[in-house]
């Protein structure tokens, strides 16, 4: 379980821009961006939230601080009982996280950079190679486990990247846009991957754009704009939030007129 609560980060501004207040995006102010102001949500386990928000909205600052890459200025993120704030290194062994600009070793077949990192975590011996074997089945990834990560299409990555970020077994798995750019086929094993770590218990956080992934997997949404949880809480909530039973429809509502009651 993972349960983020008012969590703020801010950027202090370039100097020509500290005295400068923006019309556009009330979060410039005072010499600082204000990225997070307030946001916060739970996932328990069993469940897949969907994170939601326009570009620019605050997804990406909250991603990164809750794989420790960043620290809050306040705010609280807890996993299984753990406050990972104030003991990052047990939110490391307790993700596993995808961000979109994690990159693989190019001149590293995709089975050795999988195998590298589950060393990383002290995977070995047996245990490694079971643990490795099991992921290349569950996402595809025989065909070119031989292949270096250079010389792997987009999806190839991806599921190599995956298959990185979970080698552990973390308590909860944290994907930032994981089916961004891919071809059906690519997109539907990572889909099916994601069902498969529900069906184990595992607590799933992911952003994206599309809202049909959000209608196929979640159980629950949070969607963030400038900087704030606007909503929080189930499907049906949300749809009723947005007063639509169409998904886009209540997330326009909901971001442009702000009916969400969260």
């Amino acid at each position: 379980m993972i349960v983020v609560n008012g969590l703020k980060k801010r950027f202090k501004l370039a100097k020509e821009l500290e005295n400068t207040t923006s019309r556009s995006d009330a979060r410039q102010r005072d010499g600082f961006f204000h990225s997070v102001e307030d946001v916060s949500f739970r996932c328990d386990r069993g469940e897949v939230l969907g994170l939601l928000g326009p570009n620019g909205a605050g997804k990406t600052t909250t991603l990164r601080m809750l794989s420790t890459a960043l620290k809050p200025d306040a705010g609280s993120i807890e996993i299984s009982g753990h406050n990972i704030v104030k003991y990052p290194l047990k939110g490391r062994k307790a993700i596993g996280f995808l961000s979109g600009t994690t990159g693989l070793y190019g001149r590293l077949t995709a089975k050795e950079n999988v195998e590298y990192f589950a060393k990383l975590h002290g995977l070995k011996g047996k245990a490694l190679k079971v643990r490795c074997d099991e992921l290349f089945s569950q996402l595809a990834m025989d065909d070119f486990l031989d292949k270096r990560a250079e010389h792997l299409s987009t999806g190839m990555k991806q599921k190599t990247n995956i298959a990185r970020a979970v080698v552990h077994q973390p308590d909860v798995v944290v994907l930032d846009e994981p089916t961004t750019g891919l071809d059906i086929m690519t997109k539907q094993t990572i889909i099916q991957f994601i069902r498969e770590l529900k069906s184990a218990q595992t607590p799933v956080v992911f952003s994206t754009h599309h809202l049909d992934e959000i209608a196929l997997l979640c159980d629950s949404v949070c969607l963030i704009d400038k900087g704030q949880s606007r909503f929080s809480g189930s499907i049906e909530a949300f749809k009723t939030a947005g007063q639509s039973t169409e998904l886009n429809d209540a997330f326009l509502n909901i971001v442009n007129h702000g009916c969400a009651d969260v």
